[in-house]
């Protein structure tokens, strides 16, 4: 490498020149030195003729690698003014070193709610319907597709939800998302840009949502929630409301037939939209599943499903239903993000539900969390009885009012010394209502053979915290 100094009336260049060929070696060398801050922006290089002169090279070659290097934005030139080092944003500052995120879920032991038992599974179901379903799909099922998502599992969906759920439904209103995350980030956009300003939330809910809805430009304005679900009396202009009408989360009731009603009669006489959430309508222990909320009023309700439960949330699919004039909203939505889900993961659960595989994987989970939600409930009441459990008709968690005098937060600083994730219920709340300090328990989040364990754990943190 050769070290070079070059003088001239107007600045003095130390450049490092390698390589035999002095065009690019003096390129080269002048960008690392307006890169490193050496050359600062506007300062004035020596004329082409001094340069070629200091350095000992063909006046041609300084004034083509000037020209290069003008081309390229590193600096600038004016006849009669002469060539100066270009304004430039400054060197790119080096980012900080990352910190470990901690994992959510790395407790040893598990009872937040929100994922269901990944270990159930049906991997060998779920393989077979892959091999059958990948056998069979039409080349073009493997190219970019309709946004709205594959046709096959489209009318798959629309079979089932309307056999399953009592949805009213058609595969042309079904536009197949990468989970309810996704869906309303969509319609939070398209309700945005409609001119739609606030978005009514059950006070008690998942915050992940909340955020997701501000994000996409709409402002939150609480429900209160009680012993029939959420206060739908008590709507007004809001352009929508977000409801788990099924089973609210996370206190666990089911939306009062009146308030059904209440609800649906909002939407049709302001205009307003219902998004109801039926993230884990499957799971319903005391009697038949409740019908969906969308069926009153299929061009005032947007049902929104998800696999997220019911199989697991690693596949990132979901699925709307959604009246006629939200379609070509909701899809121009997607299109603008390109964000299409997965034909090989689409293909595979179209024929899974086609096969009636998916129903009896709903059958075998639902099953065996009625029978985790008992042992729950029996575990409490022989082991910690001052403890109060509500919320457990349907679903994959249950409320946990806890002993007088004792807090969320000690009650999870208690578990995490044990190894056990938990969750309080402030960390649902949104606005002032008030409640008792209680956990939210997911019975269903640990794997089976760690059930026994986290379940005795948390009677233990109850026992010696009351």
């Amino acid at each position: 490498m050769q070290e070079t100094w070059a003088t001239s009336a107007s600045v003095d260049l130390h450049l490092e020149l390698s390589g035999s060929r002095l065009r690019a070696g003096l390129e080269s060398a002048l960008r690392a030195a307006v890169r490193s801050g050496r050359l600062p922006a506007g300062t004035a290089l020596p004329s082409s003729r001094a340069l070629a002169k200091d350095l000992g090279m063909a006046r041609n070659t300084v004034v083509d690698a000037y020209g290069q290097l003008v081309a390229e934005g590193w600096l600038a030139a004016r006849h009669g003014s002469g060539t100066w080092v270009a304004e430039r944003t400054g060197p790119p500052a080096e980012a900080p070193a990352a910190r470990p995120r901690p994992d959510p879920r790395a407790s040893r032991y598990d009872l937040r709610p929100g994922v269901p038992d990944v270990s159930a599974f049906p991997r060998s179901a779920w393989l077979a319907a892959a091999r059958r379903a990948l056998a069979s799909a039409p080349a073009p099922a493997l190219a970019y597709t309709d946004p709205r998502g594959l046709l096959s599992l489209r009318a798959a969906l629309a079979s089932y939800l309307a056999r399953a759920r009592g949805v009213a439904v058609t595969p042309d209103r079904v536009v197949v998302c990468a989970g309810f995350a996704q869906g309303l980030e969509l319609l939070s956009q398209v309700l945005a840009a409609a001119g739609a300003r606030e978005l009514a939330i059950e006070s008690f809910g998942h915050s992940g949502h909340w955020r997701i809805a501000t994000a996409g430009g709409l402002q939150l304005r609480p429900l209160e929630v009680d012993e029939l679900g959420a206060v739908t009396t008590a709507l007004s202009s809001e352009g929508a409301v977000l409801l788990t009408p099924a089973h609210q989360f996370p206190l666990g009731a089911a939306l009062h037939p009146r308030r059904r009603r209440a609800a649906v009669e909002w939407a049709a006489s302001t205009g307003g939209l219902v998004i109801e959430d039926d993230y884990d309508g499957e799971f319903r222990y005391d009697r038949q599943a409740v019908g969906a909320l969308q069926a009153l009023a299929p061009e005032h309700v947007v049902y929104a499903g998800t696999a997220s439960k019911s199989l697991a949330p690693g596949l990132r699919l979901g699925w709307l239903v959604l009246p006629a004039r939200l379609v070509d909203d909701v899809v121009s939505a997607k299109l603008a993000v390109n964000r299409l889900s997965s034909s090989l993961d689409q293909l595979t659960l179209a024929e899974f539900i086609d096969s009636g595989g998916y129903d009896r994987h709903v059958r075998r989970v639902r099953l065996g969390y009625r029978q985790r939600r008992d042992r729950l409930t029996g575990e409490l009441a022989r082991r910690a009885p001052q403890a109060h459990v509500t919320g457990i008709a349907a679903g994959l968690h249950a409320l946990v009012t806890l002993p007088a005098g004792v807090s969320e937060e000690q009650a999870v600083a208690g578990a995490a010394q044990r190894g056990l994730a938990l969750q309080g219920l402030t960390d649902s709340s949104f606005g002032a209502q008030p409640h008792a300090p209680a956990l939210v328990v997911g019975y269903a989040t640990p794997p089976g053979h760690a059930f026994t364990t986290a379940l005795a754990r948390l009677c233990a943190v109850l026992r010696e915290a009351s």
